[in-house]
């Protein structure tokens, strides 16, 4: 059902409507955040809290597969895997509904709008970290076969900001551009130098990456435009090096174009900071999990340099992000993470409800 309706970030009110109930029935309080939609519920009481984590909007790509499950809204699809994790975490919260003596609290987090980087600082700013010791999310991992479970200590994914450079001149003709600004080779060059020369200022253990995704400008081949616009990303993986990101992106953007006389105009977004993994956290999450599966579930993980938005959380509470293997033989393909044929084996869903629920209660019984 979550499969086949789909919702962007913050319309996910199927979505939540379909949480509420499915939670009320469990015999458990769900919370509706305040703008109506995510979901946030406390199973169990107790001193200690601990929160799980699960992302449920879906992304505006069009589903691909001919599946019976497959997407009724039209330019919209799970391709994450969002909706795998929402069935995993409502799974957990059921599951923990039912121990009779829960040794604590185990707050079950199903967050909007993960997609456009708004919804955990909603999350957090509706108080739902308040006396959490721990945090904990999977994610959907192609690459990995059903059964196994991805961790790694230390940053899992990368800081990620927008950048958007607009220069600008008078323009004129291509036969005379000593009496113009050319844009577009102020452009190129901006393009080409300027990724190499952060490269060279920044250090290279901070994994920093500058990668333009659209360049625009002109028409007719015989003038030059008056105006031209490069968009791109920001990732990287150190929070120091993410703090200080865009003034060395300023410094030589300017630098560069300041010999041709041109016109910059530079908009920087910051988005979200790096997932770093808790040693801690991963330590106990590992330790569980080769407890509930056994040791030849856990496996490692690399970093990846795409962003994530359960970051935000890691700036208030330790965390841990492991992935989880939905790669099985049911599947005739399944795409890549952000695919339009992007599927999962469904039989990871059970190993995901399993993960989260002896990652739980191993949080709650570990000495602080």
């Amino acid at each position: 059902m979550l499969h086949a309706r789909p919702e962007l970030g913050l319309n996910e009110h199927q979505t939540t409507e379909l949480l509420v109930r499915q939670l009320t029935m469990s015999g458990l309080e769900p919370r509706v955040l305040p703008r109506g939609t995510g979901v946030v519920v406390d199973v169990g009481t107790g001193s200690r809290t601990i929160a799980l984590r699960a992302d449920i909007d879906a992304l505006p790509l069009p589903d691909l597969k001919d599946v019976p499950y497959r997407s009724t809204v039209d330019g919209v699809c799970h391709a994450c895997g969002h909706d795998a994790h929402t069935v995993m975490a409502l799974g957990a919260a059921m599951a923990l509904a039912k121990v009779p003596k829960l040794p604590g609290r185990v707050r079950v987090i199903f967050q909007p709008a993960e997609e456009i980087m708004a919804g955990a600082r909603e999350v957090i700013a509706a108080g739902a970290l308040e006396g959490v010791e721990r945090a904990f999310a999977l994610h959907c991992d192609p690459r990995l076969p059903v059964g196994q479970v991805g961790m790694r200590s230390g940053p899992i994914t990368a800081a990620c900001d927008l950048v958007e450079v607009r220069v600008s001149g008078p323009g004129g003709h291509t036969a005379r551009p000593q009496l113009t600004v050319d844009i577009v080779d102020t452009l190129s060059r901006i393009a080409v130098d300027a990724p190499a020369l952060l490269a060279r200022q920044i250090d290279i253990r901070a994994g920093f990456s500058l990668v333009w995704g659209s360049i625009q400008a002109g028409g007719p081949p015989n003038a030059i435009p008056s105006e031209g616009v490069l968009r791109g990303t920001v990732r990287v993986l150190d929070h120091a090096a993410w703090a200080d990101a865009e003034k060395y992106v300023r410094a030589v953007v300017r630098d560069l174009a300041h010999p041709s006389g041109a016109r910059v105009e530079i908009d920087y977004e910051r988005g979200v900071p790096p997932v770093v993994n808790d040693e801690a956290s991963v330590t106990l999450m590992r330790q569980a999990v080769a407890t509930e599966l056994g040791p030849h579930a856990v496996t490692g993980t690399s970093t990846s340099m795409g962003g994530e938005d359960f970051a935000w959380y890691g700036e208030h509470v330790p965390l841990a992000l492991a992935r989880i293997g939905v790669h099985g033989s049911a599947l005739a393909k399944m795409g890549d993470l952000h695919q339009g044929d992007f599927d999962i084996d469904e039989k990871a869903l059970a190993y995901g409800v399993r993960v989260f629920v002896s990652t739980a209660l191993a949080a709650l019984t570990a000495s602080r």
